[in-house]
């Protein structure tokens, strides 16, 4: 067992802790956030196509209800903490230095190490474990402000779009991460991937 694995679980335990108990008188103002246009299906990334192949578990899920995450302070604190737990935890290496591979290669940090999309797809799943709804938590491909490919996890909530980046530990809503907003993932299913041609004004933060 991993080192990683033994840390996530102690980890789960604590934020558990955090989503049922973390309201306090002082809480700051919940922030808010615009939604995010999809359009028509489009390709779908072969690195999430290769993944499936190797976890049929986490894609054949049939058609899904699409929901929203319902924001409240403890929530918050929750995505807030798994947010940093993974880009502490997680080496980051290119997929090439990783993998041996051009090929993009999706998958779980079973080593501790991963690109960006080993990231997101983390993330993802200590969520879901955590009960949030997987129809909120969309795989999302962008251009960085160097024009470079990039992926985040967008979540889904009653106050807009927000994006999970291993580049920052703050959480934005999508449109001040400064990226260029290509694809991601559709709520009712997640093997389809739905066009996006929404921009970005400010920067993230991160190297």
């Amino acid at each position: 067992m991993f080192g990683w694995v033994a840390r996530a679980t102690v980890g789960a335990v604590l934020f558990g802790a955090a989503f049922g108990g973390l309201v306090q008188a002082s809480e700051p103002k919940l922030p808010s956030a615009s939604f995010a246009e999809v359009g028509a299906p489009t390709s779908i990334p072969y690195g999430w196509v290769d993944f499936c192949g190797r976890r049929p578990e986490e894609c054949n899920l049939g058609k899904l209800t699409p929901r929203d995450i319902h924001l409240t302070p403890s929530v918050w604190a929750t995505l807030a903490k798994i947010n940093a737990f993974a880009n502490a935890e997680i080496e980051p290496i290119s997929n090439l230095d990783h993998w041996g591979t051009m090929l993009d290669h999706w998958d779980y940090p079973t080593d501790g190490k991963g690109d960006c999309k080993v990231y997101a797809l983390f993330k993802r799943k200590q969520l879901v474990d955590q009960g949030f709804p997987r129809q909120a938590l969309l795989m999302t491909i962008v251009r960085d402000q160097d024009g470079e490919g990039h992926a985040v996890l967008t979540v889904r909530t009653d106050r807009g779009d927000f994006v999970l980046d291993n580049l920052t530990d703050e959480i934005l809503p999508w449109d001040q991460t400064g990226y260029r907003f290509i694809k991601r993932q559709a709520q009712d299913d997640p093997n389809v991937w739905l066009a996006m041609t929404g921009g970005a004004t400010a920067v993230a933060s991160g190297d």
